[in-house]
């Protein structure tokens, strides 16, 4: 498979990389995770002025088109340098659906916002990504031609900011309707929530908040299927976050190890230093082709389930193993919060665990393999 980039791509990928190294810095990372908002205003404001939080979303509601290939190319930049913006949770999780399943009226509605930097948007997939039958932790009950949602969704991603929230909900005949619900709907309150990383993923509470029929996203009908459609890019979006973080974290360190000597040798010429460094970038390439694999899958209408699952797999159990081996290679100086390494231990560690762990991503790939074998992919 030839997984060389067009000439658009290449100008997508190069305009994302000169914001992101542009604009953030250690430093401005370290301020704004101080801040109360926990999100960079300044760089998504430079994103929307180049048109990157536009792909995804058709040219007929003011994006520049494309799919997880081009999404995938900002979201490798911002891993680069750990940049603190909802790009996953907006352009992956709330347009992309949007552009996708939705009606022109909900199109009309949110897509403009986003192309423009004015609506962020997110999605309360948690709960029914760790659910072993993919069953959501809110209900939703029929009211006339409106809908009423209870319960709880945990670690909303961006929830405080967000205009709006795609939930998935179970319905009392065991199905699944997807709502947009405005964020200040009646009944909606949140939780504040750090997560790993030090972003804002709030635990969002409904009681008794009624959706009307123009914000259905998927029919009970459909929702299930529509669901597993979200979560395959959501999983995708991650691993190709996953990606930038490694290599960044890999830089690094073999700067370090290249400046840092010991018993009057560069630690990068002792075998044991060598060889750690050596697996973590193989651990890399491993990563990063099983989740450009997935985004090529679902950008071409392929079957991507099991794409999908070793993607996740792979950006969780190798790139956790990257930024554990990248940080312990920079001694006692890893251990400092005031370094920058730190930073993608943290955001390594908080991809392994969103949407799944490790072990549920393998075990729904050996379901796969065991109740589905005609899904499996031949190569």
């Amino acid at each position: 498979m030839d997984f060389g980039f067009n000439e658009e791509q290449e100008a997508i990928r190069e305009a994302a990389r000169g914001i992101f190294q542009g604009l953030i810095t250690p430093d401005r990372v370290n301020e704004v995770e101080h801040s109360d908002e926990r999100i960079d205003r300044d760089l998504w404001k430079a994103l929307a002025d180049a048109d990157l939080l536009g792909i995804g979303i058709p040219d007929a509601f003011g994006g520049i088109g494309g799919g997880m290939m081009e999404i995938g190319l900002v979201l490798e930049e911002q891993g680069q340098v750990v940049a603190p913006i909802p790009l996953h949770a907006t352009v992956v999780t709330g347009s992309m659906p949007i552009a996708l399943f939705g009606s022109d009226e909900l199109k009309e509605t949110y897509l403009p916002g986003v192309v423009s930097g004015a609506t962020i948007l997110t999605a309360a997939l948690s709960g029914v990504a760790t659910s072993p039958t993919f069953s959501p932790t809110v209900t939703a009950e029929r009211q006339g031609d409106s809908w009423a949602l209870n319960g709880t969704a945990g670690t909303v991603p961006f929830a405080h900011i967000a205009e709006a929230i795609i939930v998935p909900a179970k319905t009392p005949d065991n199905d699944v309707v997807i709502l947009i619900v405005p964020a200040n709907s009646t009944g909606l309150t949140q939780e504040r929530v750090l997560t790993t990383n030090r972003a804002i993923h709030p635990t969002v509470h409904f009681d008794g908040v009624v959706v009307p029929k123009s914000h259905v996203l998927a029919e009970p009908s459909v929702g299930r299927d529509v669901t597993r459609q979200i979560l395959d890019r959501a999983m995708t979006g991650l691993s190709l976050t996953q990606i930038g973080v490694c290599e960044a974290a890999l830089k690094q360190t073999a700067e370090h190890l290249n400046q840092r000597e010991q018993f009057g040798r560069p630690l990068s010429t002792f075998q044991g230093t060598m060889l750690r460094a050596a697996d973590a970038a193989i651990d890399t390439e491993a990563l990063r082709v099983t989740a450009w694999q997935a985004a090529w899958r679902l950008d071409e209408g392929l079957e991507s389930t099991e794409a999908v699952l070793v993607a996740k797999w792979q950006a969780s159990l190798r790139g956790q193993r990257v930024v554990h081996a990248t940080q312990h290679l920079h001694g006692g100086t890893g251990a400092d919060i005031t370094y920058p390494i730190h930073r993608y231990f943290l955001w390594g560690k908080q991809i392994e665990l969103e949407l799944g762990s490790p072990s549920l991503q393998l075990a729904r790939l050996g379901d796969l393999i065991t109740d589905h074998p005609d899904q499996i992919v031949h190569r």
